[in-house]
């Protein structure tokens, strides 16, 4: 097992240089001149190239490439352009804010995913399967953007039941110690800021995890329809089991390892992929502060977020096929 582990923390290496070679080239030949947008269009040509010469531009591309990756190598993204700060303190002052909201999406969207499998599997060919797979079709196909509007619409100008926007109340913040709001207002006792946040969260959980959900209950109902035709099903059936053991014990435990690689994948991609959402739910998160530096063409910024994101990515991967071993021991690594 540590023989794999260090093996799959070694392919990192390659991905993730190959990751920042092309955000680089990307933001450096198709981005308009960095200097002129932080000093302006009105801007002197002097003023314009000392700040291109004490920000490298005027260094070759391989060169600028080169003195990025050895400070990241250490740590060091850069800072930002237009505030000045450092690109590693700002996203990882935020990546607790994307965490709790990828965590909350995946988890909302694995309950109701493999609830809608499983009894579309149980009741294959009936109503209740085809409104499943309806409601799947309808989770895919939707856009995240307009459904987080959409929701807003509804649930908090039309009913007022919840937040328009934000992370948690202003004023409610709780006391600053893992970064991570439900912890730190559970750890402190304080239950209003976990009430806040709470409310806060629902809505744009529910808008990012609408599409992993309709993926995973896809998965759940076709593995489930594998498993359930199986000789010891059919077995167990004849013994005189319950058929809640059958399905649960039986069937859904021999379906987990396609499921959770679905999960796995899914929670990758709710990390990087949560920007339209943070962006609708004005949610303080990587994509938001991404999104944010896209439109201002701030280069070490969108650099340092591509290739933490593209991080993060790989190594839930891996925690994915680590836990393969844990769910089924006649799995081996080498």
């Amino acid at each position: 097992m540590l023989k794999y582990i260090v093996k799959r923390l070694l392919l990192l290496i390659p991905v993730l240089i190959g990751v920042s070679i092309v955000v680089f080239i990307v933001m450096h030949v198709f981005t308009s001149d960095p200097a002129t947008l932080v000093l302006g269009q009105h801007a002197k040509a002097n003023e314009i190239s000392a700040l291109r010469q004490q920000l490298g531009l005027n260094d070759p591309i391989y060169v600028q490439y080169w003195n990025f990756f050895k400070h990241a190598i250490h740590g060091d993204l850069g800072q930002s352009l237009f505030t000045k700060t450092s690109v590693t303190k700002e996203l990882l002052t935020r990546f607790p804010a994307t965490i709790e909201l990828a965590f909350a999406a995946i988890i909302l969207a694995s309950i109701f995913g493999i609830g809608i499998g499983i009894l579309s599997a149980v009741k294959k060919n009936t109503i209740f399967d085809y409104a499943g797979m309806v409601t799947a079709l309808i989770g895919v196909s939707m856009p995240i953007f307009w459904l987080g509007l959409v929701l807003i619409v509804i649930f908090s100008l039309g009913l007022h039941w919840l937040p328009v926007a934000g992370r948690i109340s202003i004023g409610m913040e709780p006391t600053h110690i893992t970064g991570f709001y439900f912890i730190d207002s559970l750890i402190t006792g304080n239950f209003e800021a976990f009430q806040s946040s709470l409310s806060h969260i629902i809505l744009p959980a529910v808008a990012l995890g609408s599409y992993s959900s309709a993926i995973i209950a896809r998965m759940t109902r076709s593995t489930m329809l594998d498993v359930v035709g199986q000789d010891y099903i059919r077995t167990a059936r004849a013994k005189g089991l319950h058929e809640k053991s059958i399905i649960f014990r039986h069937s859904l435990r021999n379906a987990t390892i396609p499921i959770v690689t679905v999960i796995g994948l899914q929670l990758g991609s709710l990390l990087g992929g949560a920007v339209l959402t943070e962006t609708v739910f004005s949610w303080p998160g990587i994509g938001n502060y991404t999104v944010d530096a896209i439109l201002k063409s701030d280069y070490p910024v969108v650099q340092g977020a591509v290739l933490f994101i593209a991080t993060i990515f790989v190594l839930v991967n891996l925690f994915v096929d680590i836990l393969y071993a844990f769910l089924d021991p006649r799995i081996k690594y080498s």
